[in-house]
């Protein structure tokens, strides 16, 4: 699902990633583990297209794909349809709804937007009633919640989050690693976390250490 080959990449002239060779395989689920500035969330931009490596002779391949040879247009298009996305903060438009936020999502991927599928991908986070609320009126929980629901809402093939329990307690780690795990496993997709975070650490079998 995943393949990198001869990935190098350079912060400052300090080189902070080389990685010779690494796969994951569809539906394997994958913490990055390291210190602070070690390139943890590097690798993810890089992984989704956000982010070019240093060395331009890298192979990044999603499924077929070498995304490394794909234009800014086409990559946009491809991460939207393949990739889901959760950052340290939600990141979600405060100007729109929960359901508005979720359907922007299809505008983005160029398919056409489906109400009823993001109602029943609310009700999956336990959000059911709370698609006409803002990003204000909401919990860092429930933020953290609806940005899974957005993650998993056309069904990628890799989900990549940064540091998702950042901010929160046990109780809302627990919830929100639960729901991460039970989503790709639902969508048969490829889960990896970065993180620096025990509580997290312990859940998973394959790591990469950087």
């Amino acid at each position: 699902m995943i393949h990198i080959k001869n990935l190098t990449h350079f912060y400052e002239e300090k080189k902070i990633i080389h990685i010779e060779e690494w796969k994951v395989e569809k539906a394997e689920q994958w913490t990055l583990i390291g210190n602070s500035g070690s390139g943890k969330t590097t690798l993810l931009h890089i992984l989704a297209g956000l982010l070019k490596p240093s060395d331009k002779n890298a192979e990044i391949y999603i499924g077929e794909q070498n995304i490394q040879n794909l234009s800014e247009t086409k990559l946009d298009k491809f991460r939207a349809k393949n990739i889901g996305l959760i950052f340290q903060k939600a990141h979600l438009i405060p100007t729109l709804n929960v359901m508005q936020n979720l359907l922007l999502v299809y505008f983005l991927a160029g398919i056409k937007q489906n109400k009823k599928h993001c109602q029943e991908i609310l009700a999956q986070v336990n959000l059911s009633n709370f698609d006409k609320y803002y990003p204000e009126q909401l919990s860092v929980g429930q933020a953290h919640r609806v940005a899974i629901a957005r993650a998993v809402l056309l069904e990628p093939a890799i989900i990549l989050a940064d540091e998702p329990s950042a901010g929160l307690d046990d109780e809302n780690t627990t919830q929100i690693l639960t729901l991460l795990k039970t989503q790709t496993e639902k969508y048969n997709a490829s889960l990896i976390i970065a993180t620096h975070d025990n509580r997290i650490k312990q859940h998973f079998d394959k790591i990469l250490y950087l």
